[in-house]
């Protein structure tokens, strides 16, 4: 990625949420932009966000499990932006409920959302890159890769499987010695419109379990794992201690996790009530934003994010300065 010609990053399920925000986060540092999804609105309202960073955006509908959409989907922004430098997986979709209540037909449907739309458009990002030798791939994990939650069975196990998947992936391009790099991100709990879209069978909508940060949080980190050298990329401190919590205490986290119970992951505020509206099968006909009704409750920073985007400033500059030396 040290050419003169302008960056193009491409990013599924960019409509809204971590993803409309990743958007126009890259647009604003000067990158072409394509996005595909779902829903048309919701595409071109990111596609806006873009033009108004000063970007260039590129919109093209497709549903991340269908193959051969995805990847005319791909042909077409890069015909209109140019070869891809950075894909980002992003688009995801997740159930609440008991694993008995939940339909084959629903569980299939997330996992070829979230796991086999991710292994597509790694697919599809790497027959792009490969010939060219150099290229990034993030696919954006969760914290619940580290450890399943009761009542997102679907999910828990879809965001296992993208962790997995990815080291597997990685591997491969370390035996063959290719620049291609792929990593994996890992957010906490944010403050998206995911738990709009979410199909519930707890009798009430889905909310984020605290602590809960704000998706420009994640689109900073997803900027700086496209952007570095790093494996796997931990957004929050929250979600680095629960790592290190499972791995060294997994029978205490194990008991914590399931004392989130239904309550703690429903919510009954009359906001989230209008704004519920499932899309598992069907996109939603409505703009919406990067964020959810708890607001309030997110926090704007992570410790985290800001030390590593620190180190990667200094390093960079380190680089900079060993350059000019030479």
């Amino acid at each position: 990625m040290h050419d003169s010609r302008e960056k193009v990053v491409i990013i599924t399920g960019g409509s809204s949420g971590i993803g409309r925000c990743t958007a126009r986060l890259f647009a604003s540092h000067g990158w072409k932009v394509g996005i595909i999804a779902r829903g048309l609105p919701a595409m071109q309202a990111t596609a806006q966000d873009v033009r108004d960073q000063g970007g260039c955006a590129a919109i093209v509908e497709a549903d991340v499990t269908d193959t051969a959409a995805l990847e005319a989907a791909a042909d077409s922004i890069i015909s209109q932006l140019g070869p891809v430098d950075v894909w980002i997986n992003c688009a995801g979709t997740g159930i609440y409920g008991r694993f008995d209540d939940v339909r084959e037909n629903e569980f299939q449907r997330v996992t070829d959302v979230t796991y086999h739309g991710t292994v597509n458009g790694t697919r599809i990002a790497l027959r792009h890159m490969r010939p060219r030798g150099q290229g990034c791939i993030v696919n954006v994990c969760s914290a619940i890769a580290f450890h399943g939650v009761p009542l997102l069975s679907s999910y828990a196990g879809a965001k296992g499987a993208v962790r997995s998947f990815t080291q597997a992936i990685r591997g491969e391009l370390r035996l063959e010695k290719s620049h291609v790099r792929i990593c994996s991100v890992f957010p906490a709990a944010m403050n998206t419109p995911f738990f709009s879209h979410a199909l519930s069978h707890m009798g009430w909508p889905a909310r984020p379990a605290k602590p809960i940060y704000k998706p420009e949080v994640a689109a900073e980190g997803i900027w700086l794992a496209a952007r570095s050298n790093h494996s796997e990329l931990f957004i929050t401190g929250t979600t680095e201690l629960f790592s290190l919590a499972t791995r060294f205490m997994p029978g205490v986290i194990g008991w914590c996790v399931s004392q989130l119970g239904m309550e703690r992951q429903l919510t009954r505020d009359h906001r989230a009530i209008e704004l519920c509206e499932p899309t598992l099968f069907h996109p939603s006909d409505r703009v919406r934003g990067g964020r959810w009704p708890f607001n309030h409750q997110a926090r704007g920073w992570s410790i985290q994010v800001w030390l590593l985007g620190l180190r990667q400033a200094i390093c960079m500059r380190i680089r900079k300065m060993l350059r000019m030396t030479h």
